[in-house]
């Protein structure tokens, strides 16, 4: 297989994992070394940032909010893991005023308190929480507090509320639409998500990215010796242009490097990351 360095926003399809999809694509390109960022539910469909080669090592540094999506809440039907795969019961619920649903959505606004569905990656005590549901046993999720940007009601076809989201890392959309279906007096489920976008990232027909233009990180120049750079060599604090403590993107000629300056010491957060593949 290739080495290769690439960026790109991938579309999954719904009902497969982000790992077997991921595969897929491993497979197309004939790549090895690959990796995604925001795993989407086997149900879900939708934008994945996807990363090959050296290019994997910049998931925590790229800009990623906010997250957009399109999903539809199915009145009345219940399901231990919010969504359509582990429906169990589905009520028959009274048809709804849209100005009902409106005033409904404009409650989930800026900083919320969320409790995430079990059936998710959350770790408990070292275990995946979605492990412990399958066997039935507990899962003491805490709440956690996200941030909803907006809400909008796209349609409405009683049973089904079709709405778009834009959240913060973190919001699990399948917990914001069993809390919409609660404010309307009754339970709901997700019957389809899709991810739109995740910040400027989204689906391109898998065109090849330049991370610079994505990586959420101040510039900074080093005016030393570039080839010191290049080899990871210790940096000297007087030959920055900015010698304020942070973490800084570094960019020359044909690569780039992220380094930390704390107190005039200079350490590599990620070594040399070559532009080309």
């Amino acid at each position: 297989m290739r080495a290769m360095n690439r960026l790109f926003v991938a579309y999954k399809p719904p009902f497969i994992g982000s790992n077997s999809f991921l595969s897929r694509l491993k497979r197309k390109y004939g790549v090895k070394s690959a990796g995604f960022s925001g795993i989407l539910d086997p149900f879900a469909k939708g934008a994945l940032i996807v990363a090959f080669g050296q290019y994997t090592r910049l998931f925590n540094y790229l800009a990623k909010t906010p997250k957009i999506y399109r999903a539809t809440l199915w009145l009345g039907a219940h399901s231990e893991s919010l969504d359509i795969e582990r429906i169990t019961r589905i009520d028959q619920t009274p048809r709804l005023n849209p100005q009902t649903i409106e005033t409904a959505l404009s409650l989930f606004s800026g900083e919320i308190e969320q409790y995430p569905p079990i059936f998710s990656a959350i770790k408990i005590n070292g275990v995946r929480s979605y492990e412990l549901a399958r066997k039935g046993k507990e899962a003491a999720i805490k709440s956690r507090k996200v941030c909803v940007y907006g809400l909008k009601l796209v349609a409405y076809s009683h049973p089904f509320i079709t709405f778009e989201a834009a959240v913060s890392e973190g919001c699990y959309i399948r917990s914001l639409g069993r809390d919409l279906a609660l404010n309307l007096d009754c339970a709901g489920s997700l019957s389809a998500l899709e991810r739109l976008s995740e910040g400027r990232f989204c689906f391109e027909n898998e065109k090849a990215l330049n991370p610079l233009e994505f990586i959420d990180l101040k510039r900074n120049r080093y005016l030393g010796e570039q080839a010191d750079l290049r080899c990871g060599k210790p940096l000297d604090i007087k030959r920055f242009l900015v010698q304020e403590n942070g973490d800084y993107l570094i960019e020359s000629e044909g690569f780039f490097t992220i380094v930390s300056i704390f107190n005039a010491a200079i350490t590599y957060k990620l070594g040399r990351i070559n532009l080309l593949a």
